[in-house]
C-alpha cells in the first residue's frame, strides 16, 4: 500500500480510505484492467461484425496478447502469488466478462437467441482466461484453433449455412 500511496501522489490512510483493505484493491485494479481488455475485444468484434468468423479469432487473439502484457497475469504465469491471484482473476473476469460479451453477441448479431449468446460467452471467456492463464500456444495459433472449433456453432446459432 505504500508503494501505491507514493506512486498516486497520496497518503497511504488515502488509499486505505479510497479502497478499505490490500483485497479490495487488488479486486479493483484487477477488475478495472477486465474492464479495458473487454473494451478492446468489443471494438474488434464490432469492426469484424461482418464476418462472425473473422470477429471471433480476431478478438479472440487480441484479448490474449493484451493479457499477456498484463502484470497479474504475467506473475500467474510465472508463478508469483499463483494460489491467491488465479481464483480471483477467474471470479472477477467471469462476472464482468459473461454478461459483457452476452451483451455484445446479441447488439451486434440480434438475430442471436439471447440462450444462445449466453452459452456462447460462457464458453468462450472460460477459454480466453484458460488460454491467457496457462498458454499452449502463441495467441494467433490458440485463436484460430478455438475459431475452428466454435465456427459450427456459431454457424448454428446465426442460421448461416
Amino acid at each position: 500500500m505504500t508503494h501505491v500511496a507514493r506512486a498516486a501522489g497520496v497518503s497511504r490512510q488515502t488509499i486505505y480510505n479510497e479502497f478499505g483493505s490490500r483485497q479490495a484493491l487488488v479486486e479493483a485494479y484487477i477488475s478495472h484492467e477486465i474492464e479495458n481488455l473487454i473494451a478492446e475485444v468489443e471494438r474488434s468484434v464490432r469492426a469484424n461484425a461482418h464476418d462472425p468468423g473473422a470477429a471471433l479469432q480476431a478478438a479472440f487473439g487480441l484479448f490474449l496478447r493484451l493479457a499477456s502484457d498484463e502484470p497479474v497475469i504475467q506473475m500467474i504465469t510465472s508463478d508469483a502469488g499463483e494460489d491467491q491471484l488465479v481464483p480471483l482473476l477467474t471470479k472477477l473476469g467471469r462476472a464482468i466478462a459473461d454478461e459483457r460479451i452476452t451483451r455484445l453477441i446479441v447488439d451486434v448479431w440480434p438475430r442471436v437467441d439471447a440462450s444462445d449468446a449466453e452459452l456462447v460467452a460462457e464458453s468462450l471467456v472460460r477459454l480466453a482466461i484458460s488460454h491467457a492463464l496457462s498458454p499452449t500456444s502463441d495467441p494467433g495459433t490458440a485463436a484460430r484453433n478455438v475459431t475452428r472449433l466454435v465456427r459450427p456453432l456459431f454457424t448454428e446459432i446465426l442460421g448461416e449455412s
